[in-house]
């Protein structure tokens, strides 16, 4: 696959051929998300910083599941709700360009709320 396009596309039709549809809700495909993303983050659990950067292969091997499990269900879930995610990626990078402009954070990791 190319884009998200076909990715969604794809998807539909996995879906569909398992008559899993019904089961794919706005609020199903969340909380999948949810568990996808936590099993991303149990991927880290315990690791240190240098060893997050430096995976063994069967690691990697493990994040690289993870990751495409959640965009999996990211796609499924923008395709129920009709959101392009690409579209919605560029407004959010134009919001956050206005709360964080770089000569006023550069180097920072407060939230936008902290800055004067």
């Amino acid at each position: 696959m190319e884009n998200l396009e076909e990715l969604k596309t794809y998807l539909r039709r996995y879906a569909a051929e398992r008559d899993w549809d019904q089961f794919h809700s706005p609020k199903n495909l969340s909380m999948a998300l949810s568990v996808e993303a936590s099993e991303l983050v149990e991927c880290f659990q315990w690791l240190t910083e240098a060893q997050s950067e430096n995976l063994t292969e069967q690691q990697l091997r493990a994040v690289t599941d993870e990751i495409a499990d959640v965009q999996v269900y990211l796609v499924r879930m923008a395709d129920k709700l009709g959101i392009d995610i690409l579209s919605a990626v560029q407004q959010k990078i134009l919001k956050n360009e206005v709360k964080y402009p770089a000569e006023k954070v550069r180097g920072s990791s407060k939230k936008y709320t902290e800055y004067e």
